[in-house]
């Protein structure tokens, strides 16, 4: 069982972590996704047709997120993939002006997002660096899901700007500080609404509807670009992809 690769994703939800979740184990992995809610029936359903393990954590409680790279390691081996994959904002903080938001909300928007990934990053790293090197000359990936708001600060927004901007920021230096140990470390900012498949088959956001003529992002195309990232030879790591549909304006 421990010979198989091992991918952990943090942040469980139908869109991005789910399409991982399924390609990962399709690919060969054993899988394991990590949420605050872990008895979401998207989750649920991975488990049943998947065999993805399900963990409760909330990524932003650094005693938490420990306890569950050891449940990880001790169920299905020490990870060679990690997805950190937390949007990070609050319901109260979406589109407020600098002068409205309240900075209660402002900091747990700063801990769900960049603080957890922080989390994440350093308990993956202790692990990956003691890996052998795989066939790419990898000894595991780490990679950060991050937003347009890390290339540029919208208006109203200055909160989940911040945030992302400080992941970046986490992915550069874990990047130059790991790579030459052996550990591929990626940023990619996603500029676009996620449209995941609903019940009835189509692509849809819940706030800027439904899919038309591939105008929003496809979360099985953002986790075939991450096994992608994750296969690469260590020749070419690429550290920052951002990816937006062909009609995006930016």
């Amino acid at each position: 069982m421990m010979t198989k690769e091992a991918a952990l994703i943090v942040g469980g939800g139908p869109g991005i972590s789910a399409s991982c979740a399924r390609l990962f184990a399709r690919n060969g992995m054993h899988v394991g996704i990590a949420a605050r809610s872990p008895d979401k029936p998207v989750l649920q359903t991975l488990e049943k047709t998947h065999g993805v393990r399900r963990y409760a954590c909330d990524a932003s409680d650094p005693a938490a997120v420990e306890l569950l790279f050891q449940n990880f390691v001790r169920d299905l081996g020490v990870p060679t993939l990690v997805v950190h994959n937390i949007d990070g904002r609050v319901p109260g903080i979406f589109r407020k002006g600098i002068t409205e938001a309240d900075p209660s909300l402002a900091f747990e928007t700063l801990r769900n997002s960049a603080f957890s990934a922080f989390l994440v990053g350093q308990q993956a790293a202790r692990l990956m660096r003691e890996n052998k090197p795989g066939a790419n000359g990898a000894k595991g990936t780490i990679i950060f899901t991050n937003a347009s708001a890390a290339l540029k600060g919208f208006p109203t927004s200055g909160a989940f700007a911040m945030a992302c901007q400080a992941k970046s920021g986490l992915a550069q230096s874990m990047a130059r500080e790991l790579m030459p140990q052996g550990i591929h470390v990626a940023n990619v900012p996603i500029d676009a609404a996620i449209g995941w498949t609903q019940e009835d088959g189509t692509r849809a956001h819940r706030v800027a509807g439904t899919t038309v003529d591939d105008n929003m992002a496809d979360p099985d195309r953002i986790a075939e670009t991450y096994l992608q990232l994750h296969r690469q030879h260590r020749s070419t790591w690429a550290f920052e992809i951002v990816l937006r549909p062909w009609v995006e304006k930016w």
